[in-house]
């Protein structure tokens, strides 16, 4: 089994069990002193190693960790990615925050070694960033500066299973700022439709190959009346188009949603699945139509 096959398996075994959640806990990047309570994160349980030797790889998990993306009209949101990591959770969160997301339309803005470490005390993440994490880098924008800290918020709560307030802090004492962003106080996270992408696509995982022909497409999202587009893309070209509607759409939540797409009918090769938000306004009003895609393979 190829390294790619077995993190989307994994991937879709989670999916089973976040199938009956009525929410997302993925961030939306927004001011830290306006924050409001989200839901729990899914179960990212360790994986033995399978070999059971005593010499063996540091065990190697299945995480929850957040990028950046950017949307047409609202800015940069984040969108919610599993990937696979070694060391304890918190270990896992901090390692993937600084590492390449594996949807080319994902970034993050840690670079190495700006986190530090984490820890958990029951009560509070503590994140030990670098002292040079305090001020903004050239180039970066306050929006996508908020997402960044939002980027550690959500990874690391996914990585304890506790919507836990988190303190920024350099080995010794708390940081009065990340990236610009106030930081004295533990913050908790941000709202979900303030601060994550209103799509975001959980299976195809980005690369996958389809051996049957049957597409199996889930995710999460909000959308006018739990409408969402999608199409299958071979190039520019549209080769298969169709509706799904998700579990719900009110409240500051993210629902999830599922599509089956007969691809037996495709020629071997490279194809897009491209989700879309509904937006009644024509793009005249809001936040907009969010979207988010993965490339994969009729093998």
């Amino acid at each position: 089994m190829t390294a790619m096959t077995l993190r989307t398996t994994v991937a879709a075994a989670l999916l089973v069990l976040l199938a009956g959640c009525a929410e997302d806990p993925t961030p939306v990047a927004e001011d830290p002193a306006d924050r409001t309570p989200a839901g729990q994160e899914p179960d990212d349980s360790p994986v033995a190693d399978p070999s059971g030797s005593e010499d063996a790889a540091p065990e190697e998990r299945t995480a929850a960790v957040y990028y950046i993306g950017d949307t047409e009209r609202a800015g940069p949101r984040l969108y919610r990615e599993f990937q696979r990591a070694a060391g304890e959770p918190l270990e896992a969160a901090v390692t993937l925050l600084q590492s390449t997301p594996l949807d080319p339309d994902y970034r993050t803005a840690w670079q190495e070694a700006e986190l530090r470490s984490a820890s958990y005390d029951g009560e509070v993440v503590s994140v030990v960033v670098d002292p040079t994490a305090r001020n903004r880098p050239e180039g970066m924008s306050q929006a996508e500066a908020r997402a960044a800290v939002e980027q550690v918020i959500y990874t690391v709560q996914a990585a304890v299973q506790e919507r836990a307030p988190v303190q920024f802090r350099t080995t010794d004492n708390p940081i009065d700022q990340v990236f610009g962003v106030p930081t004295s106080e533990p913050l908790a996270q941000g709202s979900m439709l303030r601060v994550l992408s209103h799509v975001s696509i959980t299976t195809p995982e980005q690369g996958a190959v389809v051996d049957g022909g049957t597409l199996e497409v889930t995710g999460v999202g909000n959308s006018f009346e739990a409408n969402l587009g999608w199409e299958v893309r071979r190039g520019d070209a549209v080769v298969k188009e169709g509706f799904a509607t998700m579990a719900g759409w009110m409240g500051d939540r993210l629902f999830p949603f599922e599509v089956e797409v007969d691809v037996s009918d495709l020629a071997p090769g490279d194809y897009t699945i491209w989700v879309t938000t509904d937006d009644p306004t024509g793009g005249t009003e809001g936040v907009g139509a969010m979207t988010d895609d993965k490339k994969f393979r009729v093998g």
